[in-house]
């Protein structure tokens, strides 16, 4: 990368970690008047937000960036942050969720029509994606195209910006507590994950023996930079079935009041498909019960 290009490429990234820390500031700003109406909202998914948007501004600026631009084992590591580890702080987050809450009602059942939409149900399908998650890598390390982001500013960029989409929508449609009609059942998602952490083991092997890859690098970086994407990427992946199965319920544990140790009634908690209907349920009925009188301007959920 020369330094033209370098410092143009650091600029560019500067700028995205500015429009993210913007977008980190109004998820803190809807949290905090969610809060001021005595609605509360978990402590742990502000953290992971934040935790997102940390990971990724640590990836686009010094000295990641620096040892990215020199080095294919950073490069490697910014990889991974970005594409990996970050998004799924995102996702954790329920950026969804939050809106559906915060949203007049008006503009919460367009939201929820859009993310229900057939267009937004073949994009997140599994298998879609895997296909763009590891169809990203392989294009990028099994090609040319790695070197092009090298002198190309536009591509650099573009690489960034698919990688992190990809992570996003993948993490999402595995583990993320964001409403997904169109999500497939816990066994479909823990398969896609296994596929996932196959392919990137497999590429990072073909990474570290130099075999099939179009990386111009000294030796050293190039198995190094392997071994990072081999264990890097496990982890992470790790991470994501940890999650999947921290928010699953069985799909036969039903809602059913039952009696604790002192005799009260209670109910057990909802599955993971009940939270998304209800969340549906209420951006619908906050339309139909408050539009009308108040032109769909009041959040009363």
């Amino acid at each position: 990368m020369t330094l033209g290009h370098g410092r143009a490429a650091a600029a560019g990234d500067i700028l995205i970690v500015a429009v993210l820390a913007v977008m980190a500031a109004g998820y803190v700003v809807l949290v905090a008047r969610r809060r001021a109406r005595g609605r509360q909202w978990s402590h742990w998914r502000t953290a992971s937000l934040l935790a997102g948007v940390g990971l990724l501004a640590a990836a686009m600026l010094p000295p990641v960036a620096d040892h990215a631009g020199h080095s294919f084992h950073g490069h490697m590591a910014q990889h991974l942050l970005i594409g990996m580890y970050a998004p799924l702080g995102l996702v954790l987050a329920a950026p969804i969720t939050l809106l559906l809450g915060s949203l007049p009602a008006r503009q919460a059942r367009r939201l929820a029509r859009l993310v229900r939409s057939r267009p937004v149900g073949l994009l997140a399908n599994p298998v879609t994606a895997l296909l763009l998650t590891t169809g990203g890598l392989a294009a990028l390390y099994l090609t040319p195209l790695y070197q092009a982001t090298t002198t190309s500013l536009l591509l650099h960029h573009a690489v960034h910006a698919h990688f992190l989409a990809a992570g996003c929508l993948f993490a999402w449609v595995v583990a993320g507590p964001d409403p997904a009609p169109h999500r497939p059942g816990v066994p479909a998602r823990l398969v896609v994950l296994g596929v996932a952490i196959t392919a990137h083991a497999v590429l990072a092997q073909l990474i570290y023996a130099g075999i099939l890859v179009e990386i111009v690098a000294p030796d050293g970086q190039r198995r190094a930079a392997g071994d990072l994407m081999y264990y890097g990427g496990d982890l992470a992946e790790l991470l994501l079935a940890l999650a999947l199965l921290v928010t699953w319920r069985p799909a036969g544990h039903r809602r059913r009041v039952v009696a604790d140790h002192s005799g009260h009634l209670r109910r057990p908690p909802r599955s993971a498909g009940e939270k998304e209907k209800a969340t549906w349920n209420l951006a619908h009925h906050r339309d139909r019960s408050h539009s009308a009188a108040i032109n769909g301007t009041n959040d009363t959920s």
